[in-house]
């Protein structure tokens, strides 16, 4: 049984490397750690700091976590976060990614995350993508196994509608290539 989230929020933390000198909070459920003194947890709750990049991020779950490659629930929003990192993609076991209030401004960003084959739950609102024509038909699209999204419930209407996006977009761009 994994413990309660490591809570590592409002914090002013820039970097993450900043985050290997923090102690984390204590919410209502008491922290576990395993002999090695590591957390049992498969939860980060990164958000309400000034994160402008993910490097890092590897080395902060590897210095905090028992089994760093569990991680399934991370929270980053409300950071200044402006790019999807790849080192999210490395993070196989992720079925919750926080994302919202932060500096997305590319939706094609989001396309990095198809990897993540066990991701249902994303949010992304309160980034510049978010004003983007089709935001959120892109966003489902893109990614196949998602059952929430921004807070709402991904229906088969919603599916349908990515879908047709989908279509439209990719047969508008094949088009565009054949006449050039």
């Amino acid at each position: 049984m994994y413990g309660a989230p490591l809570d590592l929020s409002f914090r002013c933390i820039k970097s993450l490397s900043d985050t290997l000198t923090e102690e984390p909070g204590r919410g209502q459920r008491p922290l576990k750690r395993n002999h090695e003194n590591k957390y049992v947890s498969r939860s980060l709750r990164l958000n309400n700091n000034i994160i402008t990049d993910l490097s890092g991020l590897h080395a902060a779950i590897t210095h905090f976590l028992a089994e760093p490659l569990q991680l399934a629930w991370l929270d980053l929003s409300f950071n200044d976060i402006g790019h999807i990192d790849p080192v999210l993609c490395e993070l196989g076991e992720l079925r919750v990614l926080y994302l919202h209030g932060n500096s997305i401004c590319n939706s094609s960003e989001v396309d990095r995350l198809v990897k993540l084959p066990f991701l249902h739950t994303i949010t992304l609102h309160g980034n510049l993508i978010e004003g983007d024509k089709g935001y959120r038909c892109r966003v489902i699209s893109a990614l196949a196994k998602l059952k929430m999204m921004d807070f709402s419930a991904v229906t088969p209407q919603d599916r349908s509608m990515a879908n047709i996006w989908f279509q439209r977009n990719s047969c508008g761009k094949c088009k565009i290539k054949d006449v050039k």
